[in-house]
């Protein structure tokens, strides 16, 4: 059975498509119902403006079909406007657009585990690509002594170490304190982990709980806030969503991040 178009109006009484135009700044119109022409030098919701060759402004609405562009009847739309590029990397640097990744240099910086080489690359990342500095992590420093002699830094391939709770007397303040090589700078933050330098805030918690003695603390920490304590590699990719730039990290880890930095690019 032949089927028929409903819409019985002839083609040649049926409005032509009207193309839809970004009302760009400059862009020349002439409005349909005054005849007013000029250029366009703003567009807001459901209005342009525009500005006539003698400097007059006179405002219109967007509506179909309402202006003039070289002859052909046309609608003005609001314009796209272009995503804004960021002008600081996450560290607050200023951003490079279209930087490229520098080779890497021989110098390296060591930290003790994955999430606080996940954490340096999320915050310091481009600063380090434009630097040529690769982060590299360790899983503990309880072997920092010889993993330092292995590296051989020198003053070309200087080596800087970021640890945890390197307070006075602490295991890892003893280990660290080993290390004399003129060419590697070995610093840290209070912390008894990377977790605890974001600030608890940015995680949407009034502090980091206090785990006693002799518990694991990652496991403690999950138990007392109530996050599923079978899986820390699952919180931590909570932490770790919620940073978005240096304003979500405590000073002490910030001050030491950029300190290692500068030592390893040093001339």
């Amino acid at each position: 059975m032949r089927s028929y178009n409903p819409d019985l109006t002839p083609s040649w009484k049926k409005p032509k498509p009207v193309p839809e135009i970004p009302a760009d700044r400059d862009l020349v119109v002439e409005e349909v119902a005054t005849g007013f022409c000029g250029a366009v030098i703003r567009c807001e919701a459901g209005t342009v403006t525009l500005e006539d060759r003698f400097g007059k402004h006179r405002v219109f609405p967007m509506e179909p079909r309402g202006f003039l562009l070289e002859g052909r009847v046309v609608t003005l739309v609001r314009p796209v406007a272009a995503p804004a590029r960021p002008t600081r990397t996450a560290s607050g640097s200023v951003a490079v657009p279209g930087a490229r990744a520098r080779v890497a240099r021989a110098g390296r910086i060591y930290v003790e585990g994955r999430h606080d080489a996940e954490l340096v690359e999320r915050v310091w990342g481009d600063d380090l690509r434009i630097e040529g500095v690769v982060v590299e992590y360790l899983e503990g420093v309880d072997d920092l002594p010889s993993i330092v002699a292995d590296f051989a830094p020198a003053p070309d391939a200087r080596l800087g170490v970021l640890v945890d709770h390197l307070v006075p007397g602490s295991k890892e303040s003893r280990i660290a304190a080993r290390v004399t090589s003129p060419d590697v700078l070995v610093v840290g933050h209070p912390y008894i982990d990377i977790w605890e330098a974001v600030k608890p805030s940015s995680v949407g918690i009034r502090a980091w709980p206090r785990v006693p003695r002799g518990q694991d603390w990652k496991t403690g920490v999950c138990r007392a806030l109530g996050w599923p304590h079978d899986n820390t590699g699952a919180a931590w990719q909570h932490i770790l969503s919620r940073v978005t730039s240096y304003k979500d990290l405590e000073p002490e880890l910030l001050g030491r991040v950029e300190e290692l930095i500068d030592f390893v690019t040093a001339p």
